[in-house]
């Protein structure tokens, strides 16, 4: 994970060198004091000041150990999760796999981790400093209430979080992207508001939605719909992807989970451009999805993510990819005219020119 330290790490099993490098972190190996931004990467969306758009997400941090350290290497946030109620050892092993030929990782963890109990202790002692940590919630497998598994994450981590990302569209728990029917996220959807409100009555964290990248046009426009008739306040675009693109050629490129990195940024690209048309640039959005470059980062933007995620990518590059990222990104934008990142908030889409772009 370290810069220095990537090529030792590859000679671990996947998961393996996960754990090291957390508990590596954990124990204190990152920055003292994280890099400057560039002016221009600052942004402000539901009220909160992003030094940078570049986020870490979800998938890294899962039970919420090292948010900190990894803000230290310049992330602009970082989500922790995903935080199921109960403890649950997830899918069994081996079930993380590296595509080095594809610069691709495959998962099939299932919502490994240690519950939302001490998860929450966690973003309890780190509560009011500096840095914004989002909380990333979904389902236990055997759970016998979806919904209400959900609730009980909002209602413990609303309190604790910068904001909280409901995760619905993950491919390992079995039905877990049912909850993407209509009919389904609109009462989600509704309970949640509910249960943030009564969790939070004065100041409540934002609450976003994670889709999948392999909808059909029809599920895409229920889901946008659904965005612009409730109070949701935006969009996580996208999760892992179940499709194996024929360009695969990495050794472990069938096996079954979801595929992130290199060969998901296209799509999901393509995704956020047409979720922030359906929507009309009404819902925020954050770009997910193969990111490894500033350009990429840049690409997202202008295709309507007013912030961006990455994860993948640093399986092959270490943190320090964050610094170039923010370094390049703000170099397209002074190249492009754009002052700001929210300027540049889907320059592509070609939407009308009072259309806002939700900051």
């Amino acid at each position: 994970m370290f810069d220095f330290g990537v090529p030792l790490l590859r000679l671990l099993p996947a998961e393996t060198a996960h754990t090291v490098t957390i508990r590596a972190l954990a124990a204190g190996i990152a920055p003292r004091t994280r890099p400057a931004d560039p002016p221009s990467l600052a942004t402000k969306l539901w009220g909160l000041n992003f030094p940078n758009p570049i986020g870490l997400a979800a998938g890294f941090d899962k039970n919420a150990e090292v948010p900190d350290a990894m803000l230290a290497f310049g992330f602009g946030f970082v989500e922790a999760g995903t935080i199921t109620p109960l403890p649950q050892k997830g899918n069994p092993k081996p079930r993380l796999f590296r595509l080095p030929e594809d610069r691709a990782v495959i998962n099939r963890l299932g919502f490994n981790g240690g519950g939302l109990e001490p998860a929450a202790q966690r973003l309890a002692l780190r509560h009011n400093q500096p840095g914004i940590v989002g909380a990333n919630i979904g389902k236990n497998r055997d759970t016998q209430d979806d919904i209400g598994d959900y609730v009980q994450g909002v209602r413990v981590l609303a309190p604790l979080a910068d904001y909280l990302t409901v995760n619905i569209s993950s491919p390992n728990t079995p039905g877990l992207r049912d909850l993407q029917r209509r009919s389904m996220v609109m009462r989600l959807i509704g309970e949640l508001l509910e249960a943030r409100q009564k969790a939070t009555p004065h100041h409540a964290p934002p609450l976003l939605v994670k889709i999948a990248p392999d909808l059909t046009a029809e599920e895409r426009v229920d889901l946008a719909e659904a965005a612009l008739s409730t109070d949701i306040d935006g969009l996580i675009v996208s999760n892992t992807t179940v499709a194996r693109p024929a360009s695969l050629q990495s050794r472990s490129a069938h096996e079954p989970g979801g595929l992130s990195g290199k060969p998901l940024f296209a799509a999901s690209t393509a995704l956020v451009a047409e979720m922030y048309r359906l929507t009309s640039g009404r819902v925020p959005i954050i770009g997910v999805g193969g990111i490894a470059s500033g350009a990429d980062a840049y690409k997202k933007i202008r295709a309507g993510a007013s912030l961006v995620q990455l994860y993948s990518a640093l399986v092959f590059h270490g943190p320090g990819l964050v610094q170039d990222i923010a370094r390049d990104l703000a170099a397209l934008l002074a190249r492009d005219g754009f002052t700001s990142i929210s300027a540049a908030v889907g320059a592509d889409a070609h939407l009308p020119s009072t259309t806002p772009h939700g900051l």
